[in-house]
C-alpha cells in the first residue's frame, strides 16, 4: 500500500504521524511511504532519517496526498487538507468530530474513508489509541494548571504544594479515567490536596486502593460538584463520553461561586469541553478569563511535548497501520471489529453513531455499507 505522512499544520503542532522507525517497519513489509519534507524536523526526525528508513520525501502536502492511498496524521485535517482528499483516500488520525459538524460535512463531501484514533477499541473495550495521549494530557494538565495559578497568568497566586505553614492548593479532578488518573498522580507528586469525582463506584474503589489517603474520592452528584467547585483552586476537566460531545458539567453560574483567579484546565476540549464557558485555545494563546476564572483549553495539549507524544502514539498506532496496509482498508475493517469502531465516514456517508447522536443527524450502518462495496 502507498502511505502518506503530511506535515501537521495546526498551530504549534509538531507531532508527526509516523516516526522513521515506523516507516522502516512498513517498508520492510513491502509498503511505500511518502513523507512531506520537514514533517518531523522540529522533533529531531530529519528528512535524512526518513530517507534512510526507506521513505520517499516529497515537497509538499499536495504531492503526498497525490501519491498515497492511506494518509496517516495526528490531528484532524484542516480545510486545506480536506480539499486534497478524494474517495480513493483513507484518513487515519484523531478526528474528534462530535463538536465540529463543519468538519463532518467536509469529510462526507470528500468521499474519503476516515477512521478516528479516538474510537478504535481493543478486546477489553478500551481506547488504545486515545490512551497514550490521554496519559500525557493528564500529566500536562497539572503542569499547565500550576503555571496558570501564577499571578502573571491571571491566577490567584497559589503554589500547588503550599509552603511551610501555608496550605497546599485544592485540586479537583472531574473524571477518573486515564486523564484523571494521570492528573492525580502528578498533583499528588507536587504536594497538592486532591479530590476526584466520578459516577463509577467501582473505579473510585480502585483509586482508593491505589492512592489511599493521598486523595479524597467522591461520587459525582450535582450537589457534590457545586460544593467542590467553591473550594477548588485548580479544576481538571477529564470527562469522556467516547466519540460524543463532552457533557457540560461546569456552568457559568458555577464560575460565579468559584474563587477569583482559580483555574479550569479543560482536557475535554477536543470533544467540546466539559465547562459551559470553555472554548478551544492554542499553545500560542492558551488562556482566557471568564467570570474571574482562568481557563486553559488547548485542544492539542500533547503537542507541546511533541517528541514524547509522537513516540507514544506510534507505539499504539503502528499495529493498526500495518493491518490496514496489509489487508487494504475494507478488508481490515471487516476483519477487525475494534478498528471498525473507529470508522467515522465512508463513501460520502456518516457512519459513526456517536457523532450522529452529538450532531443530531442520522448515521448509516457501517457493516451494511462495507458489504455493498468492493
Amino acid at each position: 500500500m502507498r502511505i502518506g505522512v503530511p506535515k501537521e499544520i495546526k498551530d504549534q503542532e509538531y507531532r508527526v504521524g509516523l516516526t522513521p522507525d515506523s516507516v522502516r517497519e512498513l517498508v520492510h513489509h513491502g509498503h511505500e511511504v511518502f513523507v512531506e519534507t520537514q514533517a518531523g524536523h522540529a522533533i529531531g526526525f530529519n528528512d535524512e532519517h526518513y530517507l534512510s528508513s526507506g521513505a520517499e520525501v516529497l515537497a509538499d502536502a499536495a504531492e503526498v496526498f497525490g501519491a498515497a492511498e492511506l494518509i496517516v496524521k495526528v490531528k484532524e485535517p484542516q480545510p486545506q487538507e480536506v480539499a486534497l482528499l478524494t474517495p480513493e483516500h483513507t484518513l487515519f488520525t484523531y478526528l474528534h468530530l462530535a463538536p465540529v459538524p463543519e468538519l463532518t460535512d467536509l469529510l462526507i463531501a470528500s468521499g474519503a474513508t476516515s477512521i478516528a484514533y479516538e474510537t478504535v477499541t481493543d478486546h477489553q473495550g478500551r481506547l488504545p489509541l486515545l490512551a497514550p495521549m490521554s496519559e500525557i494530557a493528564g500529566r500536562m494538565a497539572v503542569q499547565a494548571g500550576a503555571r496558570s495559578l501564577e499571578m502573571a497568568c491571571g491566577g490567584r497566586g497559589v503554589l500547588l504544594a503550599g509552603a511551610p505553614g501555608v496550605p497546599a492548593a485544592d485540586v479537583l479532578v472531574i473524571g477518573a479515567g486515564v486523564v484523571g488518573t494521570n492528573a492525580m498522580t502528578i498533583a499528588i507528586g507536587m504536594g497538592a490536596k486532591v479530590t476526584v469525582m466520578d459516577k463509577s463506584m467501582a473505579r473510585l474503589r480502585e483509586l482508593d486502593l491505589l492512592f489511599g489517603n493521598q486523595i479524597q474520592t467522591l461520587y459525582s452528584t450535582r450537589t457534590a460538584l457545586d460544593e467542590q467547585l467553591r473550594h477548588a483552586d485548580l479544576v481538571i476537566g477529564a470527562v469522556l463520553v467516547p466519540g460524543e460531545s463532552a457533557p457540560k458539567l461546569i456552568t457559568r453560574s458555577h464560575l460565579e461561586t468559584m474563587k477569583r483567579g482559580s483555574v479550569i484546565v479543560d482536557v475535554a476540549i477536543d470533544q467540546g469541553g466539559c465547562a459551559e464557558t470553555s472554548r478551544a485555545t492554542t499553545h500560542t494563546q492558551p488562556l482566557f478569563v471568564e467570570e474571574g476564572v482562568v481557563h486553559y483549553c488547548v485542544a492539542n495539549m500533547p503537542g507541546a511535548v511533541a517528541r514524547s507524544s509522537t513516540l507514544a502514539l506510534n507505539n499504539a498506532t503502528l499495529p493498526f497501520v500495518l493491518e490496514i496496509a496489509r489487508q487494504g482498508t475494507r478488508e481490515a475493517l471487516l476483519n477487525n471489529h475494534n478498528l471498525l469502531n473507529g470508522l467515522s465516514t465512508y463513501r460520502g456517508e456518516l457512519v459513526s453513531p456517536e457523532v450522529a447522536v452529538s450532531q443530531k443527524r442520522c448515521a448509516s450502518d457501517r457493516l451494511t455499507l462495507l458489504a455493498k462495496t468492493r
